[in-house]
């Protein structure tokens, strides 16, 4: 008989509560941490996502870039949320340590490569200490260090079996190109139906670009006849910029779309200018075979693990359809057999319906899992019953590859674009008591790290961080503040401000967060699970109880969590195959009420994990 238990688990939770640690598993599946890399698969990471300027500061000597001139120019001032605060890659490699206490297997940061360092309007500035505005595609931002210190970066963190995400951007470029026509429009979207790329200016201009036979046709003859970019808007470069992108191909403006900015849906989502950033023409095959020799060669240099991809739904679907195999056969071939790749497909719903049809549409392998991270909001937060999650899981049916595919999305609670999840709970369930605003932030992250998808822990909340609101409002720094913004916030689970230094690793979110890794770690079934529906409350908050079954080492684990302010009982049914439970996370029975039945009961906001042993 093989019986599938951890016979340590049961105190799991109250060693890492006393200890200010995690407490490793005794396990059928013995480990003492993350197996080897190499050995990995997707599901079984732990992600951390990072911004690099608001982590810890390194090096001062980097603050500005080795720009000179004033803010305008280098783009540093701490004491503003929109420009550089002087975090580095120096600062991140210095706190691996930090980072992997958590059980972090993976850190994904936002984008390093060279930035434009302030652009907008007067009055309108901000820096590109995020990332987003690539001048250059080969070189790290000296902001944040050399690419020397990026792979001195990599090679700590792989020395530790900590895998490296980088998140790049192809669907635009830093903001370079300007319209003469632009000023007096507004920068206003033009269609390809009223400015069709033969003629000049609309329909009624003259006659240009003969011979091109439109940018549904991939033919490298067909688009080397497209040389007056003057469709709808005439493109115009400042003389100090015509050369500053790189590669170099990348200053030629017949290789992007020129139509002014995206009105983010129909066609100028895919065609408009990202809120004026020079949107690439990637259906033109020239950007597809300079965007695989870029992205390639941070592979060959390097040996990073995964790409996250930045507004991925604003790419036309055969970009990626093209993009995806090389890539992940050059992977392959410097032995990385499980590259992570993973879009951006924004939208604020708690459904599948959209990352699917993507998904489906670009054969891109993964994505953000931007409907668990509504579904989490609203249901800790009360404003919606565990019908809503239970409902959305049955959706995994739907992904490309079905529900085995859900297991690689990385799903998150919260981000640096829409905001931190205490905000979100916070604003929806309308309260800010401490005690209960922490308590629901516990029951998200239990969420997060007991259902299917892969963690993805955004940094600092593991610090009580609550933020402001979306965008540069949700990016504090974790290294003493200067904003005053940041520093207002009373942060959940401490009494601390960003006004100090944050790396408390006795902060009762991180010690959680640590306890669940170490679980997951331990767990098969937690790590690479089907799911299975096994009850919810229906109109209300409550009870919501998933079964997790691996067919591999047919390990099963029951996730229960209590959505609701009061305690609840509730008799669960369970795989008939169980005979027997064991604790891995919280307070699980000593034992079956009845063959296929466990009565469970749950504190208010509570959670457990269950074993369910087995004689196969």
């Amino acid at each position: 008989m093989t019986r599938i238990f951890v016979s340590l688990a049961a105190v799991l939770c109250a060693g890492t509560a006393l200890a200010g640690g995690p407490v490793a598993a005794e396990s059928p599946f013995p480990t003492s941490g993350p197996a080897p890399i190499s050995e990995r698969q997707l599901e079984d990471e732990i992600i951390y996502f990072v911004l690099p300027d608001r982590f810890e500061n390194g090096d001062t000597s980097n603050d500005r870039g080795g720009i000179k001139g004033d803010v305008f120019d280098h783009g540093f001032d701490p004491t503003h949320k929109g420009f550089y605060h002087g975090g580095d890659l120096k600062g991140l490699t210095a706190k691996l340590d930090y980072i992997q206490g958590m059980g972090v297997t993976a850190i994904w940061f936002a984008p390093v490569f060279k930035n434009k360092p302030v652009q907008g309007l007067p009055g309108q500035e901000s820096a590109g200490y995020h990332g987003y505005w690539v001048t250059d595609f080969t070189q790290i931002d000296p902001h944040f260090g050399t690419n020397a210190e990026f792979k001195a970066f990599v090679d700590a963190a792989h020395a530790r079996g900590m895998k490296v995400y980088m998140d790049i951007i192809i669907n635009h470029t830093a903001d370079v190109i300007d319209y003469a026509e632009g000023p007096a429009n507004g920068y206003a979207y033009r269609s390809k139906g009223d400015y069709p790329y033969g003629r000049k200016g609309g329909p009624n201009g003259a006659p240009i670009n003969p011979g091109f036979a439109g940018d549904d046709n991939a033919d490298p003859a067909s688009w080397a006849k497209l040389t007056d970019p003057a469709f709808a808007y005439t493109p115009v470069v400042p003389e100090a910029e015509k050369n500053v992108k790189v590669p170099a191909w990348l200053n030629d403006v017949t290789l992007y779309h020129n139509r002014g900015n995206s009105q983010w849906v129909g066609e100028s989502s895919v065609y408009g200018d990202f809120s004026g950033l020079d949107d690439l023409a990637t259906e033109n095959p020239r950007v597809v075979e300079g965007m695989i020799a870029i992205f390639g060669q941070w592979i060959d240099d390097y040996g990073i693990d995964g790409y996250r991809i930045d507004t991925a739904k604003h790419v036309n679907p055969e970009f990626w359809q093209a993009f995806v195999p090389p890539i992940l056969a050059r992977a392959k071939a410097k032995g990385i057999d499980h590259f992570h790749i993973f879009g951006e497909i924004a939208y604020e719903e708690p459904t599948a319906t959209l990352a699917a049809q993507v998904m489906a549409e670009s054969q891109l392998p993964y994505a953000l899992d931007m409907g668990f991270a509504k579904a989490a909001q609203l249901v800790a937060s009360g404003k919606a019953g565990p019908r809503l999650m239970a409902e959305f899981l049955q959706q995994d049916a739907i992904y490309p590859g079905g529900a085995k595919t859900a297991l690689g999305l990385p799903t998150f609670l919260g981000n640096h674009d829409f905001g931190r999840f205490a905000m979100f709970v916070r604003d929806i369930s309308g309260s800010d008591d401490a005690e209960t605003l922490l308590a629901r932030v516990k029951l998200g992250h239990a969420l997060m790290f007991l259902l299917r998808g892969v963690p993805t822990v955004y940094y600092g909340d593991e610090q009580g961080f609550i933020s402001d609101g979306n965008d540069q409002l949700a990016r504090e720094d974790m290294f003493p503040s200067k904003v005053a913004a940041y520093n207002d916030n009373t942060l959940i689970g401490t009494t601390a401000t960003t006004a100090q230094s944050n790396f408390d690793t006795a902060h009762p979110l991180y010690r959680l967060i640590a306890e669940l890794s170490a679980a997951r770690t331990a767990s098969p079934a937690l790590r690479r699970g089907l799911s299975e529906v096994r009850a919810f409350t229906e109109t209300a908050p409550g009870l919501l109880a998933i079964e997790r079954h691996d067919p591999e080492t047919g390990q099963r684990v029951l996730a229960v969590f209590n959505t609701s302010a009061s305690p609840l009982s509730h008799n669960v049914e369970v795989s008939y195959r169980a005979s027997g439970v064991a604790p891995l996370v919280g307070t699980c029975p000593a034992e079956l009420t009845a063959p296929g039945t466990l009565a469970i009961a749950l504190p208010a906001f509570g959670f457990a994990a269950c074993i369910l042993e087995t004689d196969d």
